[in-house]
């Protein structure tokens, strides 16, 4: 699956051009590849194609990013999308593409001229555009290509790749969150004022606009169920409320719905210290997304189901590390920022290295990227002359130094090597550190909700006793 997203840009064409073939990004120029436009000369043919149509000005160029899912595409596969993309979406226009592969996912980069070199055309950027040729385009060489896509909701809209990462695990989402307590409100209400009553105390903020709106107190955005789903309208709801009380006078609907007692939960005896803080903070969530929690409770709380991943990869992290204490969590953070600090030094070390050295690098991947030009231009194909001459300056460079290419070529590949290293580590160091910072400042928050929690606990206990 790819996520896709358009940039307009009307900076210098270079510096995007320079951007999606950074070596450092591409395993050295490797996984690039040009659409109507020959390499180390494509910031020039872009700009006489503007002077030739009188279009300097306004947007420069335009970068479309595709982002895949970690472990879905090889890189190489990715670039093969990515082309295919260019040439089926974007033809007549000159297009340098780079798929980067410093990140976890892998993203191809595609940054083409905002005129078309055939006609003259300038590209124009809308939703319209977006959803119906981008997007649609490249769902459709993800599924060629046996990706999996984002899924479609029932107005034809996409659902969010947050949502539906969080859907095909199995997970609860605020959506659905939403519509199960829109459900349960539904069930339980006399009439409409009583079922916004009950959504009210169930936490949620109500919009009464053209559309009904909910939203989770402290959410930013409204979340309007009735464009999918004609139940959670206003009309909707007030049909379902009436149809239930007429099955409750016809009998066929109990007036009372028997829902089983909310049963505290006993502490694990396995852990002791803050994991076993953790597994309680984390039965505790699963059981509201489960809505087996106890009535009332806050919606700060219910948002905190939506973070349950982060907090069991803390739960691994404290396991892993056998951290029991804040003390050992405080003093593994103290050691990582020792060793971060010591990995960040042999970076700059390695970079210094890098820039005494980058004349010579350059000259290297000048001679590799411009050999097919140097060819060209010897068997006498006219347009070459100033990508030979470059290529001619290259050589003399690398002539003009006391180290022999081959050992220069495998001293470039080492320390490229070792600096790819150095910042896999640090990337590693950092999680780790954003794990302990995170772990000792969330903490008293989580003592708080569990104190929260077990007043609930007792609330409904002293109800339930009451009622028998």
């Amino acid at each position: 699956m790819a996520i896709t997203k358009i940039l307009a840009r009307k900076g210098r064409l270079d510096v995007g051009i320079n951007y999606v073939l950074n070596g450092d990004k591409t395993q050295e120029r490797v996984l690039t590849a040009h659409l109507n436009c020959d390499p180390g000369r494509e910031c020039r043919q872009m700009l006489d194609t503007k002077r030739a149509y009188g279009k300097e000005d306004g947007v420069m160029y335009y970068h479309i990013i595709q982002s895949f899912k970690p472990g879905e595409v090889t890189p190489e596969q990715a670039l093969e999308i990515a082309t295919e993309f260019a040439k089926e979406h974007l033809p007549g226009y000159e297009t340098v593409i780079g798929v980067h592969v410093d990140r976890e996912h892998i993203h191809a980069h595609l940054v083409f001229n905002s005129v078309n070199a055939d006609t003259g055309e300038k590209y124009h950027s809308n939703t319209q555009s977006y959803y119906q040729q981008i997007r649609a385009t490249s769902d459709r060489l993800c599924r060629e290509h046996g990706l999996s896509v984002i899924m479609e909701g029932s107005s034809g809209k996409a659902v969010s790749y947050i949502e539906w990462l969080r859907q095909s695990k199995g997970q609860p989402t605020f959506r659905s969150m939403l519509e199960a307590d829109l459900r349960a409100a539904i069930q339980d209400a006399n009439d409409l004022g009583h079922f916004f009553m009950l959504m009210e105390h169930m936490g949620w903020e109500i919009s009464h606009g053209n559309r009904l709106g909910f939203r989770l107190r402290g959410q930013d955005r409204f979340m309007y169920p009735g464009r999918k789903n004609g139940l959670f309208t206003e009309d909707g709801i007030r049909a379902a409320i009436q149809s239930g009380l007429e099955d409750i006078e016809a009998g066929r609907r109990p007036a009372v719905i028997y829902r089983p007692a909310y049963k505290p939960y006993k502490k694990y005896p396995k852990y002791t210290g803050i994991m076993a803080l953790y597994v309680h903070y984390l039965y505790v969530l699963g059981k509201i997304g489960q809505r087996r929690y106890p009535p009332r409770m806050t919606p700060q709380l219910r948002q905190e189901v939506m973070k349950a991943d982060r907090y069991r990869e803390q739960f691994d992290f404290l396991r892993e590390n056998g951290i029991v204490t804040q003390g050992d969590a405080a003093a593994l953070q103290t050691r990582t920022e020792e060793t971060l600090a010591d990995l960040m030094k042999q970076r700059t070390i390695l970079n210094v290295r890098k820039k005494k050295r980058r004349k010579l690098y350059a000259a290297l991947a000048d001679v590799e990227a411009l050999a097919p030009a140097k060819t060209l231009y010897e068997e006498g194909l006219s347009g070459m002359e100033s990508e030979f001459a470059r290529y001619m300056e290259a050589v003399a460079v690398l002539e003009g130094c006391s180290i022999p290419r081959e050992r220069l070529t495998a001293e470039k590949a080492e320390i490229y090597e070792q600096v790819a290293e150095v910042n896999r580590q640090i990337r590693g160091l950092r999680k780790k550190l954003a794990l302990c910072r995170d772990i000792l400042d969330r903490l008293p928050q989580m003592e708080q909700d569990i104190n929260k929690i077990e007043e609930h606990t007792k609330e409904v206990e002293r109800d339930e006793r009451r009622r028998r």
